[in-house]
């Protein structure tokens, strides 16, 4: 019975030791290992992260949060080289700046059997000012190779007790081990929430700490008598803990895949030191736009006037109804500010400034735009929002948002504005803005949610006139209009792109294709659509089976894919903005050859009216006609329609791969 105490004692200790996340503790058995034991497919892996943030007191600043993360990666494969490079933000705004740093960043390889090891030299450290509010810090690591596993320590301390680091525990890479602790002191607290599908284990208990003080007497000769004093205090111990935790890989129509990751996120919700009433931060919406609007790089810099005054007296002359008066204004300001490409509500060198040098960031941009449109007579206001990048605003506070648009309340709606964007029109914003809710800002502090969604389908037409030859060629002319939302991208995209570039992408994408005569009309005009016309041929649309052909009426451009090809999803389909596809087709029957078989025509819904598409296929001697119109009614689908978003598509699919057979007659 001694022995077998003694045995399961030792192997206890082997497994707390085996257990220990500590850096510096490669193996060769890890760097032999040629792929991840749970996903083969993975280019690299997390094998542990491990993250400690604690609260630490001095005399100076008080009580300052620090966060000790632990990283060990293996990369598997190149493709995977990009997880040796590792970025994060810190705060250096404000009467104090965070600090952050990386040590112990050493990369592993296996080199003749034996362990090589390579320290981060200051020549993979960069740091980069984003605004005059935060700071990246970039390493790179050194010697990467196929097989390499690095590792580094990065710390962060700030002196901002509301800046609570997000844990995330999921990466879109698998990750074997990850665990975050806090240690909380009895003096916070903080609301905890969790997002994404995932359950870490969670353990909480009590522990004691201490703060030790030191205090200086000067006496009534040259002495001085120092006083330590120590303080004792409960801290809350919070540990989490989540093991082999799947790759969060992003899949067709998801927003930012961020939002869905598995998080841990603290927000102080108030303060109870001893021998003072208990302050309360907990937060609402309003409380947090109250603030914003208080920031003196916000509401301050609304309100500013004096430097566009003449200049707007000058173009308003002549303009009579409100619509005129709107579209000047907006157009003025993107025709004379050009966007630096920082985001942020808040100004950094200030709206006179960017007047005068024609550049700003989107707070600059767009509260100048806020103030100009009140000064030309429009209930104006700004609107704060969370970009696409950004993830979704779910809780409040102040971090939630990370940019500012212009809105108008007019006739019993918003209009929504955004001057950073020369393709942009009222209620047509930048594609980044479109995530889901925003928050007005009224004069008198108030505010309301508005939905940034699009609310009409934008609709693409396309026009297709085309005659196939006996050879199994076919030719013909295609006219395509693009509005709304479809406009604005194809004007993102392609007005900066070359006319050969552009015609050229488009014939590789489909093999076979010739296009001459390429125009396009309205590519800077913004009241109108964008409408491109070509000639075409197509060798490769047509399959001669005997004295038969097969063809889809959709020819060269049908979908032949489902782009929902997951058994199950989790993440709602996110199409960014409701769309309408319609095609208007004629085609000419070649001489010699008679239609044996046409598909049926259908029309199918999707339940709730999220979508629809209609088929109508008909012929007239040698013309096939066919109008086609699919409908998707809403720009983001929750998963629970999944299962009937996928059937649907696959019946689209099924539709427009469907054949017309010719016989020879």
């Amino acid at each position: 019975m001694k022995k077998y105490l003694i045995a399961l004692l030792v192997l206890s200790g082997l497994c707390l030791k085996a257990q220990t996340k500590e850096l510096g503790k490669v193996t060769i058995e890890e760097l032999k290992q040629k792929t991840h034991p749970n996903d083969s497919s993975a280019a690299a892996a997390v094998l542990f992260e491990v993250g400690r943030t604690s609260f630490e007191y001095s005399q100076t600043n008080g009580f300052e949060i620090v966060t000790e993360v632990l990283t060990k990666i293996k990369i598997y494969k190149k493709e995977g080289y990009e997880y040796a490079n590792k970025s994060a933000s810190y705060y250096i705004g404000g009467s104090a700046s965070e600090k952050l740093e990386f040590s112990k960043a050493i990369t592993y390889n296996l080199m003749n059997g034996k362990i090589e090891k390579t320290k981060l030299g200051s020549d993979g450290e960069f740091i980069e000012k984003v605004n005059k509010n935060w700071a990246r810090k970039k390493i790179s690591m050194p010697n990467v190779k196929e097989g390499s596993i690095i590792e580094y320590k990065m710390t962060l301390r700030s002196p901002y007790i509301t800046n609570f680091p997000d844990w995330q525990f999921q990466r879109d890479i698998p990750v074997s081990y990850s665990e975050y602790t806090t240690y909380v002191p009895e003096y916070y607290v903080y609301n905890v929430r969790n997002k994404g599908f995932l359950s870490p284990v969670v353990k909480k208990e009590n522990t004691q700490n201490s703060i030790t003080s030191t205090s200086k007497e000067r006496g009534w000769g040259v002495t001085t008598k120092f006083d330590q004093n120590v303080t004792n205090y409960k801290e809350l111990k919070t540990n989490y803990v989540l093991t082999d935790v799947p790759a969060l890989k992003d899949e067709s129509y998801v927003n930012n895949i961020n939002n869905y990751k598995t998080t841990v996120i603290h927000e102080l919700a108030g303060e109870r030191f001893p021998n003072r009433a208990y302050e309360n931060y907990a937060t609402d919406w309003e409380t947090v736009v109250k603030k914003i609007y208080e920031n003196e790089d916000f509401g301050n810099e609304l309100n500013k006037t004096g430097y566009f005054e003449k200049d707007l007296d000058a173009i308003l002359k002549g303009s009579t109804s409100l619509e005129e008066k709107m579209a000047v204004v907006f157009n003025y300001v993107k025709a004379r500010m050009n966007w630096n490409e920082y985001y942020g509500y808040t100004c950094d060198n200030g709206v006179r400034k960017a007047y005068q040098e024609k550049t700003g960031n989107a707070a600059e941009i767009n509260l100048m735009l806020t103030a100009m449109l009140r000064y030309a007579g429009f209930e104006a206001n700004p609107v704060l929002i969370s970009t696409r990048s950004n993830g979704i605003a779910l809780f409040p506070s102040r971090t939630a948002f990370n940019y500012v648009i212009a809105g108008i309340e007019l006739n019993n709606r918003v209009v929504l504005l955004d001057a950073t964007d020369k393709n942009a029109l009222p209620d047509i914003l930048p594609t980044r803005d479109l995530n889901w809710l925003g928050r007005i800002i009224r004069k008198n502090n108030s505010s309301a949610e508005i939905d940034l969604m699009p609310k009409s389908n934008s609709k693409e037409v396309m026009y297709i006139m085309a005659n196939v030859s006996p050879e199994g060629n076919v030719s013909g002319k295609i006219r395509d209009q693009y509005f709304d939302y479809n406009a604005f991208v194809f004007r993102g995209v392609n007005n900066k792109v070359a006319k050969d570039s552009y015609v050229e992408k488009l014939e590789k994408r489909h093999q076979g294709l010739e296009i001459t005569d390429y125009a396009v009309q309205n590519n800077n005009d913004l009241s109108k659509p964008i409408q491109e016309e070509y000639s075409f041929t197509s060798n490769n649309s047509v399959e001669i089976i005997g004295d038969k052909m097969y063809f889809s009426p959709f020819l060269y451009l049908a979908m032949t894919e489902n782009p929902f090809k997951q058994e199950t999803r989790e993440y709602p389909v996110d199409f960014v903005y409701p769309h309408q596809d319609k095609f208007v087709v004629s085609i000419t029957v070649p001489e010699g050859y008679a239609i044996e078989t046409l598909p049926q025509s259908k029309s199918i819904g999707m339940p709730d009216e999220l979508g629809n598409f209609r088929y109508n296929i008909s012929s007239n001697g040698n013309q096939i006609q066919l109008l086609y119109t699919i409908d998707i009614n809403q720009a983001i689908i929750s998963s629970e329609y999944y299962e009937s978003l996928k059937g649907f598509y696959k019946e689209v699919v099924d539709k427009q791969t469907e054949k017309i057979v010719l016989k020879k007659a």
